[in-house]
């Protein structure tokens, strides 16, 4: 194993035959891991899920043969489940604390 450092100031690891590089972001296990300590990226990500699930599942919503009840259990276990996934992990400014709370009003 050896670390090797570019002039341009980028850090490699190399391990047997495969080196590996520095990146900005990844997501592991569903979640983006970046190098600054900012999680409003993870935020609209999560967020544009929530509003992908909701789009799924307007037809069901909007409809009239289901009872309220039903309709809130949908979004309950559906919509709500996917915004909130993980987010007991983030470490949040006031700013950002707000914005999925957006969903459970």
């Amino acid at each position: 194993m050896t670390r090797d450092q570019s002039a341009a100031g980028s850090h490699s690891i190399k391990i047997d035959n495969s080196s590996f590089g520095s990146v900005e972001e990844f997501i592991y296990l569903g979640t983006t891991l970046a190098n600054q300590n900012s999680i409003q990226e993870e935020i609209k990500s999560t967020l544009q899920s929530g509003n992908i699930c909701y789009h799924s599942v307007q037809n069901l919503l909007s409809s009239s043969l289901l009872y309220k009840t039903m309709k809130i259990k949908i979004y309950r276990t559906i919509i709500l489940s996917v915004v909130l996934y993980g987010n007991e992990n983030w470490s949040l400014i006031l700013k950002e604390e707000y914005m999925p709370r957006l969903y459970q009003n």
